[in-house]
């Protein structure tokens, strides 16, 4: 899965990862953002997810964009051990693209064009 965050240049995007757990036990996982740009990427509720039975929850993922280039990472959920229970590794790609790019100052000069 791939989820893909267009904004302006230094602006923060937030997407939201919607994890369900149909089981009868609880489910934790460890959140790791690795690649290239996961500097750029965060988890602002924490690296620990955990998922009640029968239920669902959601991670946010927040993108900053530094630079005009795309930025790519990973969004690894690996799980623990509670109960004897372990479940498979989810992985999610992590896409950036900057839409538009917003002046931060404007700044107004006067000078003559020509002096002899």
């Amino acid at each position: 899965n791939t989820i893909e965050f267009a904004g302006a240049l230094r602006a923060t995007v937030v997407k939201q990862v919607c994890l369900k757990n149909p089981s009868s036990k609880t489910l934790v996982y460890n959140a790791i953002l690795v690649g290239r740009d996961a500097d750029d990427f965060s988890l602002p509720k924490g690296n620990t997810v955990t998922i009640a039975p029968m239920r669902q929850t959601i991670i946010n993922v927040e993108f900053t964009s530094r630079f005009l280039r795309p930025a790519e990472a990973m969004l690894l959920l690996i799980s623990k051990s509670v109960g004897g229970i372990h479940c498979v590794t989810l992985t999610f790609s992590l896409k950036s693209e900057v839409k538009h790019i917003e002046p931060a100052d404007i700044l107004k000069c006067k000078s003559p064009c020509y002096e002899l």
